[in-house]
């Protein structure tokens, strides 16, 4: 998708992603990136802050 005049074209059809689409995206590609046993770490922390979110509001 390096070629300037098809990502204006597909933007011009599909409009400009949110902020919150291209951080999502950045994340996806990051966790991407990491090894299988990092992925399941992540996976797991992420599980256990949603059940037991952190008391500390600057980390929310």
């Amino acid at each position: 998708m390096k070629n300037p005049t098809y990502v204006a074209e597909l933007q011009n059809k599909l409009g400009a992603p949110s902020s919150e689409t291209l951080e999502s995206l950045r994340l996806l590609k990051a966790f991407l990136r990491l090894a299988s046993d990092q992925r399941s770490e992540v996976i797991e922390l992420v599980e256990r802050l949603a059940v037991d979110p952190p008391r500390d509001p600057s980390l929310s």
